[in-house]
């Protein structure tokens, strides 16, 4: 950014695309680091934190950055992609400068950082944090209330302490526009302590979502620091299947006691699938696919499937059963595929145009069973039956590649992501 050009605002930075020379996109940004300098000097902007398109996250120095301008950041198209590691010195801008609460020096007034600015030094490629955009107070319920301003860095103080208990919400804000699976990586990277204050901040539905994509470690860490009724909250708002994998990470006392605490039928839901073996149908389905009566329409079939909070893959096809229409239903009749939903008239009904040709599976069939039945027919989901024919659930293809993938394979790159330099 040229001399005289106005001032970023690190916020305005989160998730904007990066790009090389010839316009190719290298990835997004995910934060900035800064290092904090002695003499009273402003702390030193040192590059940004990139996520690459295979997740994997960089480094990319200021000293490579040869424009900010209409939401995008332009480099010199020479990228190298070692994977991002924090050393002692350097401060995540996002991650450990939002929602901090500092002083002011002058009136020794406790203030709250909602963003921070940077700006690039005259005939130089150094760039440097000159001012915060702070809240008055101490934060908490009342903290939108508080006045905000606008400071010189110099005019605060306390960024050399360790802060008990730092706010998340300006973070969080951030997070707004990513999906769960971006903000699982985000908190992946993130501190311990870091990681269980945003974790606090957001509601209990993103949360689930989030933890969701996490890997066990750290889906195990914020549930345990978590107070035991919101972390029975979050648990209700997971997917069964996945919350039930989380469950049986714990040690057995807390399993119980979180089981306890959670509404009863969403326990006996979990309860249910941790008594199949994890790698069966019955481990690995979930038990809310969407049911129907035979005499439901396909104008009935299509609201329901055009709810939000539905995965494509559950999505994709509706189950018609005789009542009860909640797992265990009664007789289990037959799929309807959402494309032929589209076909027919609205009035319908779907019991007239159910396929009941494919064997469902059962509980105890087998990972690779599941997987061959699912390719063999080019399903997205499959349901599984009881040996009295009553629909218990659905296995998604995605919770299929959930198991056939390493276990660590949230905490590694996509395949091929070394290769995936820009400008070479």
């Amino acid at each position: 950014m040229a001399a005289g050009a106005p001032r970023v605002f690190v916020s305005h930075l989160s998730g904007v695309p990066v790009f090389d020379p010839n316009g190719d996109q290298v990835g997004r940004v995910r934060d900035l680091v800064a290092m904090l300098r002695v003499g009273g000097r402003p702390p030193r902007l040192l590059g940004l934190v990139v996520e690459v398109l295979s997740r994997r996250r960089i480094f990319l120095p200021m000293t490579r950055v040869t424009g900010i301008e209409s939401g995008q950041v332009i480099t010199t198209g020479v990228v190298n992609m070692r994977r991002f590691e924090q050393r002692p010195t350097e401060r995540l801008v996002l991650g450990e400068f939002l929602d901090r609460r500092v002083r002011l020096v002058e009136t020794g007034e406790e203030v709250t950082i909602l963003d921070v600015s940077v700006s690039q030094l005259p005939a130089r490629r150094d760039w440097e944090i000159d001012k915060y955009f702070v809240r008055k107070g101490k934060g908490g319920a009342l903290r939108r209330k508080g006045e905000t301003l606008t400071v010189e860095w110099s005019a605060v103080s306390g960024f050399s302490l360790e802060e008990d208990g730092q706010g998340a919400e300006s973070l969080v804000a951030t997070f707004e526009q990513l999906r769960p699976t971006d903000v699982a990586n985000a908190l992946h990277h993130l501190s311990p302590k870091r990681r269980a204050e945003v974790a606090a901040a957001l509601d209990d539905d993103r949360l689930a979502d989030v933890l969701e994509e996490l890997p066990e470690d750290d889906q195990v860490e914020i549930i345990g620091k978590l107070q035991e009724e919101r972390a029975a909250d979050v648990l209700e708002a997971m997917d069964p299947d996945d919350a039930a994998d989380l469950l049986s990470e714990l040690p057995e006392a807390d399993k119980e006691r979180l089981l306890t605490l959670m509404r009863p039928d969403d326990a006996a839901d979990v309860r249910r699938l941790m008594s199949y073996e994890e790698r069966t149908a019955g481990g690995l389905m979930t038990t809310e696919p969407i049911i129907l009566r035979p005499d439901a329409t396909v104008a009935d079939a299509l609201a329901r499937v055009r709810q939000a909070d539905l995965s494509p893959a559950l999505a994709a096809q509706v189950y018609v059963c005789r009542s009860p229409d909640e797992t265990p239903t009664g007789k289990y009749l037959g799929t309807v595929h959402f494309q032929r939903l589209l076909r027919d008239p609205p009035y319908a009904l779907v019991s007239s145009i159910v396929d009941s040709d494919l064997v469902p599976l059962t509980p105890d069939t087998p990972l690779p069973d599941v997987t061959s039945y699912l390719a063999a027919y080019n399903l997205v989901s499959v349901p599984v039956v009881d040996e009295s024919g009553s629909l218990l659930g659905a296995v998604t293809v995605d919770d299929v590649l959930d198991h056939l993938l390493p276990e660590d394979w949230r905490e590694t790159d996509f395949h091929g992501g070394e290769e995936i330099a820009r400008g070479r």
